[in-house]
């Protein structure tokens, strides 16, 4: 076994995975899994930088996350950062800061890469799952961008574009620095075209009605896979693999689409940093899986970040 420490910075979140890896067995144990919503993409949509204050609460993440690696005694260390820190003009700034911190350059990877180590992490351990048929369209739906990528056991084709719960939630749904409560139907029309032109785009490169399972994951996804289920609170180990149906996801979506933020919030298993974001992630999924035909998803709480640990094992 070898211990490594994984971090992924997005757009939304930054979130950490200590664990035991064994590649000759396909085995992966975690120790420590833990998620923080910073925002760091923030404005970034509108201004084309990293604001100060989002950059603190990343760096005070950081921190905190550096402890718990010290802990562990983790051998070595990745962080991978995602879309907002590829967009941001100031980008070298988080850079240093990170560097300061862990002692690790982030690595600002490409959409590709990203999509690539998204596909590793969902599906090692559904390789044995017989009654899943290939090939899998994994989709990860982040807070700047969503990746598809179509594989079996390994990629054939993945493609990033730049819808996500964040970006969609603050191109189409804010109105006088705040988000819509809820949003008029004018809104949700914009939204809904704009995901339909990225989907067209993700198309041009990746067979995505060739799939035969869709595989979901990150928060928009297994956050609706708890809401289906009404979870008390979140329970990772009931939304890893569940399985939820197309018509169930378009009466999730409905909903948070039209309800308000109290409402929302009141969701036991939603966490706070999702509640403003969540429908416009909800939209992207429901309108992938119209566009595929996909009855149901298969709901993966493994992802970009497993696929971070493996590459350094």
């Amino acid at each position: 076994m070898t211990r490594v420490a994984a971090i992924d910075c997005g757009t939304n979140s930054i979130r950490l995975l200590v664990a035991d890896c064994d590649p000759a067995t396909g085995e992966l144990v975690d120790l420590d899994r833990r998620m923080t919503i910073v925002r760091l993409g923030q404005g970034v949509d509108r201004t084309g930088r990293l604001a100060p204050e989002a950059l603190e609460r990343t760096f005070a993440a950081c921190r905190e996350y550096a402890e718990v690696i010290k802990e562990h005694g983790a051998e070595r260390l990745r962080f991978v950062a995602t879309s907002a820190s590829r967009d941001a003009k100031n980008r070298d700034e988080f850079v240093r800061g990170v560097k300061d911190i862990l002692g690790v350059e982030p690595e600002v990877i490409s959409g590709d890469q990203e999509a690539e180590f998204s596909f590793t992490g969902a599906t090692r351990e559904l390789s044995g799952h017989e009654h899943l048929p290939r090939p899998f369209l994994v989709v990860d739906i982040g807070g700047g961008s969503t990746e598809f990528v179509v594989g079996e056991e390994h990629v054939h084709a993945a493609r990033s574009v730049d819808v996500g719960c964040v970006r969609m939630t603050e191109r189409h749904l804010v109105s006088g620095g705040a988000v819509t409560d809820p949003p008029t139907e004018e809104q949700i029309a914009a939204m809904r075209a704009d995901i339909e032109a990225a989907l067209d785009l993700a198309e041009q490169t990746v067979p995505l009605r060739e799939a035969r399972t869709l595989v979901g994951l990150a928060g928009s996804v297994t956050t609706v896979s708890a809401i289906a289920q009404e979870l008390p609170e979140y329970d990772s180990a009931r939304i890893h693999h569940s399985r939820i149906s197309r018509e169930k996801v378009r009466e999730i979506t409905e909903w948070l689409l039209h309800s308000t933020h109290a409402e929302r919030a009141a969701v036991p298993s939603m966490h706070p940093g999702r509640v403003d974001v969540i429908a416009a992630g909800s939209l992207v999924l429901l309108s992938i899986m119209d566009r595929i035909g996909a009855e149901e998803v298969v709901v993966s709480e493994h992802d970009i970040l497993d696929g971070i640990a493996w590459s350094v094992a």
